[in-house]
């Protein structure tokens, strides 16, 4: 049997506009690999919400899925502060 091991980000919710939709922004820290000088990396995810239990400004955990439209791939595992 193969289990797979799916990604888990934690993100803010910055848009709540569409039903079963949130847009998450996902901030992570990296090193540049020549300067050492720390990088704040910053990306917007979509992500799929289909209790609508998330509003603008919570911050929850996230987790990878199968495709559910163009743009969602990533799905809600639990809203972790409201």
């Amino acid at each position: 049997m193969y289990i797979v091991k799916r990604k888990v980000l934690v993100g803010n919710i910055v848009s709540d506009k569409c039903s079963k939709t949130r847009v998450v922004l996902v901030e992570s820290k990296t090193k540049h690999p020549l300067y050492k000088k720390t990088i704040l990396r910053k990306k917007k995810l979509m992500i799929h919400d289909e209790e609508n239990k998330s509003k603008l400004g919570d911050i929850v955990k996230i987790v990878e899925c199968r495709p559910i439209s163009k743009k969602k791939r990533w799905a809600l595992l639990d809203v972790i502060k409201k």
